[in-house]
């Protein structure tokens, strides 16, 4: 049988001229395929001969660079696991991650190598190296003394190949164990799903430590032998300035909002450009609509996790390609992805019918086996018949469109109603001079929980929290009416640009309870 590497299937993607440009930073620096071959070569030759144990962890905790996006491709042609971790993370969750996936190899940035090493060697971990986003660090200079030639280490579709920890907001982060089979299952899929062809080329300006911008973007260009525009960091002015160079963007909504405060984007600015997908977090429908009159183009939002890649997406033509007459609808993350079956659930455990909201479930090849060393977490998050419980809540219209109205754990219990915090945030985005707002619960002597509103004013607009909750009660029932409304500055957000409702919730839970 032949390997199912996920590198050996990136390489033979790599176009036939390996000295055409692969990778081109915002510095200027140009990679050629063959550089991204031979340097991962090297990398995984030096990670061969340190007679690691099979199925080693290597955990990297390093800033944006295209060394990194080498050192993930080398840890694959290894044989090896991958385990990212976000850049923001400091000594106490690194502490936890390291102890809990016992890592054989740490690379981290070289302004970190003194309380990460101590971290790592008190751990077990017996090889810590150094990687900096200039090209510095004690991993490229012992990689250099290799051979840049290097055989890939065959794989079975359900090996290991990468863990990642999910942002933990309940109890302790879980590490999602995804398979070369998982992640070349989706990059096939979405290659064709997304229309990618010969010429494209991806704006890359996503973290390297998330699904989106790791595998997602990645997967994506590399699958389809393209080119990446490599940003370190996200600039909006920058992205429209290499827009008529590119023709795929791929950002979470904050990004586009971004894009959007700047004259620059115009429909000439993105004349080239093929399509935009947007991720990661809910899209505002009123962001949707601006984008759609501003440039011409529609955002395409899909939907995936940690665990189980892409999921949903919306689709990319108007065809009846798979089967329906379809467009990209704003508010919806689009049909299940071709091979995923997803499911919306009661309480009760049975099928909702159209339109009800519901628990979502899914399985399919993308779909990851099982959280590390996790085995009773992992037996209560499947169902018997195989099905991943999300953990989001949504529906599914009569068209099948998929729309996502929140994760369960932010659903609040009123006084044994469901209120669904989503739907409140609709209305309230929905209002003059509102930019965008959040809804938690919080604990309440008499209904158990209730609702808080957070909101945040567009630039000069004077808005009144008393306001914004008399107008929801002329629309919605009782129950669903935050019982308190606060006008602030920012959300908090990590990353990725996920406002962290479990901060908001900290923050207010006081408010009716001493």
């Amino acid at each position: 049988m032949s390997s199912q590497n996920l590198f050996s299937a990136l390489r033979a993607a790599f176009p036939s001229d390996l000295n055409a440009v692969a990778v081109e930073t915002d510095e200027g620096l140009r990679y050629s395929w063959r550089d991204l071959d031979r340097a991962t070569a090297m990398m995984a030759n030096l990670l061969a001969s340190l007679d690691l144990p099979q199925g080693s962890r290597i955990a990297v905790q390093v800033e944006k660079s295209v060394e990194a996006m080498m050192l993930y491709l080398a840890t694959l042609r290894a044989g090896y696991v991958f385990l990212p971790l976000n850049t923001a993370y400091q000594s106490a969750e690194i502490e936890y991650f390291i102890g809990n996936a016992e890592p054989a190899v740490v690379v981290c940035s070289p302004a970190n190598f003194g309380w990460v090493s101590k971290i790592a060697f008190k751990a077990g971990t017996q090889h810590v190296f150094t990687l900096g986003d200039d090209r510095t660090g004690s991993l490229l200079e012992r990689a250099a003394h290799h051979s840049d030639q290097h055989k890939t280490v065959s794989k079975k579709a359900d090996d290991l190949a990468a863990i990642l920890y999910t942002s933990g907001t309940t109890g302790r982060s879980k590490g999602a164990m995804l398979t070369h089979g998982n992640m070349l299952s989706n990059a096939v899929m979405l290659k064709d799903y997304w229309g990618w062809k010969r010429g494209d080329v991806l704006i890359h300006a996503l973290p390297i430590f998330h699904v989106h911008g790791l595998f997602v973007a990645i997967h994506g260009a590399l699958i389809n032998g393209s080119k990446m525009i490599w940003m370190a960091k996200f600039d909006p002015k920058r992205v429209i300035a290499r827009m008529p160079e590119a023709t795929v963007f791929m950002g979470v909504p904050t990004l586009y909002v971004r894009l959007l405060a700047e004259p620059g984007l115009t429909r000439e600015a993105v004349r080239n450009m093929r399509l935009f997908i947007a991720g990661s977090a809910p899209l505002l429908l009123e962001t949707f609509n601006e984008w759609q009159q501003r440039t011409g183009q529609t955002i395409l939002e899909r939907y995936g996790m940690s665990e189980t890649v892409m999921l949903t997406s919306n689709p990319y033509s108007a065809d009846k390609r798979y089967g329906k007459q379809t467009e990209r609808r704003g508010g919806t993350v689009g049909f299940p992805l071709p091979g995923v079956s997803l499911r919306v659930r009661g309480d009760d455990g049975q099928n909702l019918p159209v339109g009800e909201i519901g628990a979502i479930q899914v399985k399919g090849p993308n779909v990851f086996q099982a959280y590390w060393r996790m085995p009773e977490k992992t037996a209560e998050e499947f169902t018997a018949d195989g099905f991943f419980k999300t953990g989001d809540v949504g529906k599914i219209d009569e068209r099948g469109y998929v729309t996502i109205v929140g994760r369960s754990k932010d659903l609040i219990i009123s006084g044994g109603y469901n209120v669904y915090p989503a739907e409140i945030e609709g209305y309230i985005n929905e209002m003059a001079g509102v930019a965008e707002s959040a809804l938690v619960g919080v604990p309440h002597p008499d209904f158990g929980e209730v609702g808080v509103a957070v909101v945040i004013a567009k630039p000069g607009a004077g808005l009144k929290p008393d306001a914004i909750v008399a107008d929801l009660k002329s629309k919605l029932a009782n129950f669903k009416i935050p019982k308190r409304c606060f006008v602030v500055p920012e959300l908090p957000r990590n990353t990725m640009g996920k406002v962290q409702k479990n901060l908001l919730r900290d923050q207010y839970k006081g408010l009716f309870v001493a």
